[in-house]
């Protein structure tokens, strides 16, 4: 099992960035796959990005604005989100997979809080 806690959320004009951190504990760092999604107000949840041991993935609606990186030291996974718009308003939340597709919430097993992010126009 992990343990994931999600930080960074807030409140930015549309344009702004923001960068959310993911801190893991429990099961070994790189022996798992995290990934990034997020549930807007009345909609489903939807994978933005995924990171495992060697390569990153990202929905086609945030790449090449968000990047998602990790710092081993840490046992953090951040998600760094440029040029926000109104439509990346929702609760991001990291999740931990260790078998599945990357882009399957259903496939992954342990989930943060979320974090809050809202983007005004």
């Amino acid at each position: 099992q992990v343990q994931l806690v999600e930080n960074g959320g807030g409140l930015v004009q549309a344009g702004g960035s923001l960068r959310l951190s993911c801190a893991a504990s429990g099961r070994p760092f790189m022996t798992y796959t995290i990934g990034w999604f997020r549930q807007a107000p009345g909609k489903e949840r939807e994978f933005v990005s995924a990171l495992t041991w060697n390569n990153a993935y990202y929905a086609d609606s945030v790449k090449g604005r968000f990047a998602i990186s990790r710092d081993n030291s840490q046992n953090t996974v951040y998600l760094r989100m440029n040029s926000l718009e109104p439509d990346d308003t929702a609760v991001y939340y990291c999740a931990a997979l260790f078998s599945g597709h990357y882009s399957n919430a259903d496939d992954y097993q342990d989930w943060g809080q979320g974090t809050e992010v809202t983007v005004s126009s």
